[in-house]
């Protein structure tokens, strides 16, 4: 277990970072790349652990993958150019690998086992082996196939019209990438429109997908070609050095490179409407992934109510607007945010008793939390569990702490964000 000692630092943050590539876009860059036929050369990839786990798992199934930093280059031969793995496919701690790969694995002529960590053991699968095995999939696993290890024996799938119960890019991806594979047509009906970048990358991998309102639909047998992408920074880790900068009194920072695209950009929105003080500045000109630079300052903020539709925008991001919430004036509640729950930790209960120990003011909710804000933190030992996300907030909330934190599972912070510590301190202006 990594321990990492983080010094109260009430001085600003100052200057400017890159944040590393998108971490989503990353995983379907190699995703797509390894079932297309020809060459995929991908720029600004993320080399965190839960990327590397997904390039692990396609070397594994024969497929050539050269990783050189943030550069990597998939050599694909089609899905027909696939090969049944000798070992068990191990995704680590992604449930984006685990989820989309079983979306591939489904039609595939050959049987495959897919297994992760303690985390990912306890992450619930049957919200994407229902939908496929409606397809025709094969898959068992522990606990009638709700748990890893999950075994999947590849079938001649058929399209469908799935309506997703909850909000899933995840679900809704894997089920896209069977029907890529499927005889006929596949549509997915989202309550809520998820991020998008499956979408996006079925057509820059030269494939056709339809969306019209809320549903997605995709036919079979498409033949995808080797692109070259460009992973812009992501916004998910942009997000804490937002927050950071928000609180944080005579912080002016600029994060470079920023993904900005719509189905992402949540926790701008929920800055907004606090009142931070911030400008974007997109860059112009055609791109599959919108990006763009944004610089922001320290500001006096206020308490907001985040539900609804905005939601799925920045799942990934409530954790650090909880403590951004700490800090505004007002009382701020979250709501319809129950798939916190099954993320790599429920991240509802360990975010409300993290943040306790540092001395907030913050209440569980069955779909969310609600924060009250003028809070002063004190300090203390707290722990990741695991979680990534869960780290690097808790990393900010020491900025703004009266003693020493103490940061338990620190290394559970590599999977999205190997450099997050040196461009942190970079940032604080001693």
């Amino acid at each position: 277990m990594s321990v990492k000692t983080l010094l109260t630092n009430r001085t600003s943050l100052e200057g400017q970072v890159k944040v590393p590539g998108d971490k989503s876009i990353s995983h379907r860059a190699v995703m797509f790349g390894s079932i297309a036929n020809g060459v995929t050369r991908i720029e600004n990839f993320l080399p965190g652990e839960d990327c590397l786990s997904t390039i692990s798992c396609f070397r594994q199934l024969g497929v050539e993958i050269v990783q050189n930093g943030s550069d990597v280059t998939v050599t694909g031969k089609g899905t027909a150019g696939l090969r049944q793995p000798q070992e068990t496919l191990y995704v680590g701690n992604s449930g984006t690998t685990i989820r989309l790969m079983m979306g591939i694995l489904s039609g595939l002529p050959f049987k495959s086992t897919l297994e992760g960590d303690e985390s990912i053991a306890r992450r619930p699968m049957t919200r994407v082996t229902l939908p496929l095995s409606k397809m025709g999939a094969s898959i068992t696993g522990r606990n009638n196939g709700e748990f890893t290890p999950l075994t999947v024996q590849g079938q001649k799938l058929n399209g469908i019209t799935y309506e997703l119960p909850v909000a899933s890019a995840q679900v809704k991806s894997a089920i896209l990438l069977a029907g890529l594979q499927a005889e006929g047509e596949t549509v997915v009906v989202e309550p809520v429109k998820t991020r998008d970048h499956t979408e996006r990358m079925i057509k820059q991998f030269g494939g056709q997908v339809e969306r019209k309102e809320n549903a997605v639909k995709v036919t079979g047998g498409q033949m995808l070609k080797g692109t070259d992408i460009n992973v812009p920074g992501d916004i998910s880790s942009a997000a804490f050095f937002l927050v950071a900068a928000a609180v944080v009194p005579g912080s002016d920072i600029i994060l470079r490179n920023v993904g900005l695209n719509p189905t992402r950009t949540g926790i701008i929105d929920v800055l907004r409407a606090m009142g931070a003080d911030f400008i974007v500045e997109p860059y112009e000109g055609e791109s599959a992934e919108p990006a763009g630079d944004i610089r922001i300052k320290h500001s006096e903020l206020r308490g907001t109510i985040i539900e609804g539709d905005l939601i799925p925008r920045l799942i990934d991001e409530i954790p650090v607007i909880a403590l951004l919430a700490t800090q505004a004036e007002g009382k701020t509640v979250i709501k319809d945010a129950g798939e916190l729950k099954v993320k790599e930790t429920n991240r509802i209960d360990t975010v409300v008793n993290e943040l306790k120990k540092l001395g907030a003011d913050i209440e569980a909710t069955d779909d969310g939390m609600i924060i009250q804000g003028n809070q002063s933190l004190q300090g203390g030992t707290v722990s990741a569990h695991g979680d990534h996300r869960i780290g690097m907030m808790l990393s900010i909330a020491a900025l703004l702490c009266k003693r020493d934190v103490i940061l338990e599972q620190s290394e559970a912070v590599a999977v999205s964000y190997p450099g997050f510590f040196d461009d942190l301190y970079s940032l604080l202006q001693k």
